[in-house]
């Protein structure tokens, strides 16, 4: 797998969002053009992107914010996870709590709350940018 996608309507809180879960920026730029309308089978494509990698080098998120055509919202837009779909990208993480604590102050919100999975993980699902799933796993032990 290269990347996963997400679309999301502000680029730079995304961008602080990622970046205080640990996630670096590798590049931003705008792409538009002919060739963007062709792989999106849309007219007038024009957006931003913001390529985050993990600090190891080997995941990487891609954040997109269109400026034309307009966002079209999911519904709803708070989906639980059990919807179907792709919902969630799960981070490894040092702490839980610390990292759930300093997310929050970049507008991520606890879906439900931080559990153990016998001794094995501490785990949480996070919504954060465009209400995508967050979650969270800190290997016990």
């Amino acid at each position: 797998m290269d990347h996963v996608s997400v679309v999301v309507d502000d680029l730079p809180a995304a961008i602080a969002f990622f970046t205080e879960l640990g996630m670096e920026v590798e590049g931003e730029t705008p792409v538009e053009g002919a060739w963007v309308d062709r792989v999106n089978g849309m007219d007038g494509v024009r957006v931003d992107i913001a390529m985050m990698r993990t600090p190891d080098g080997h995941g990487k998120l891609e954040l997109t914010r269109f400026r034309a055509p307009a966002l079209v919202a999911a519904e709803p837009s708070d989906a639980p996870p059990n919807t179907l779909g792709l919902r969630s990208v799960m981070f490894a993480v040092d702490d839980v709590d610390d990292t759930v604590g300093r997310l929050r102050a970049h507008g991520g919100e606890l879906i439900g709350e931080v559990a153990d999975y016998g001794d094995v993980y501490r785990l949480c699902y996070l919504r954060g940018p465009a209400g995508v799933i967050v979650a969270l796993a800190q290997q016990l032990g």
